[in-house]
């Protein structure tokens, strides 16, 4: 899923820029946009500024990133994931299947150069839930929750921290994610005492006992402050075993590895999932 495009709109010091991504899941329809503002005298990053109206389109053109990758001498607006009001991105992860139903999915990496988007890495081979992308996910579904999401920026693992640069927790006996939609604590990281049977129950993981899914996970805020009971947890993106995952976002370990070493804990990320444009229809 390119990070879509759009041209400059009246006055030579304002740039428009809007749309950041467009899915349909069924008869549902999800669209994402956002506005910002480039202005003489700035440093020329544009001004994020939340979820507005959707604007009027009049003569703006869409396009995909084709020909705006990394070191690429030009590059038209490119659209921001819409992250709150003064909450700016730098860093944007897709995630983008070729239909609704699919688990198989590509994942790249882009950071924000000015006005735009450029690609840094992919798209790499990723899995995703085993009944693919949904705009109503449900605990326990199996489907991937499509949008734009901020990423944690603590990352956990069982292995050692591989160059992340942010806060990075190294899985220990009794370190768990609460599952559990009756919990106060649901969809969050909980420690128990180890040998001590947790105070919530559902389908809350040990996470130092999976080994192979979690030598290191990010956290995708999904269903956060608050988390709605039954709407979903443990969103990650984490290594692929080479199966659909019950909903996070898998790929294979060296490129897992190479995430954590661009990623960067501040401003948070994002990440954007869904079905690709083509596959959703007119």
């Amino acid at each position: 899923m390119a990070p879509d495009a759009c041209s400059a709109q009246g006055r030579p010091d304002l740039i428009e820029v809007a749309v950041v991504a467009r899915y349909r899941a069924g008869p549902a329809l999800f669209v994402l946009f956002a506005v910002f503002a480039v202005v003489p005298g700035g440093s020329g990053a544009p001004r994020e500024h939340g979820r507005l109206p959707r604007p009027s389109w009049g003569a703006a053109s869409r396009a995909g990133l084709a020909g705006s990758d990394r070191g690429h001498s030009s590059c038209t607006a490119k659209a921001v994931p819409p992250l709150g009001a003064g909450t700016r991105a730098d860093q944007l992860i897709t995630v983008e299947a070729a239909g609704v139903g699919t688990p198989v999915a590509e994942l790249e990496l882009w950071q924000r150069a000015g006005a735009c988007w450029a690609r840094e890495a992919g798209p790499w081979p990723a899995l995703i839930g085993r009944n693919g992308f949904s705009s109503h996910h449900r605990e326990g579904d199996g489907t991937t929750p499509v949008g734009t999401y901020r990423l944690g920026a603590t990352v956990y693992g069982d292995r050692p921290n591989p160059g992340y640069r942010g806060p990075y927790h190294r899985l220990v006996c009794g370190d768990w994610w609460d599952e559990d939609p009756t919990s106060r604590e649901y969809n969050t990281f909980q420690h128990v005492a180890c040998g001590q049977p947790p105070p919530f129950g559902g389908d809350s993981e040990a996470l130092w006992t999976e080994t192979q899914y979690y030598p290191a996970l990010v956290v995708v805020e999904y269903n956060v402050n608050p988390a709605v009971p039954y709407a979903g947890s443990g969103i990650f993106v984490h290594a692929s075993t080479g199966v659909p995952t019950t909903g996070c976002v898998s790929i294979h370990l060296p490129d897992l590895w190479a995430l954590l070493r661009w990623l960067a804990p501040v401003p948070p990320a994002a990440i954007a999932m869904g079905p690709a444009p083509a596959s959703q229809g007119p």
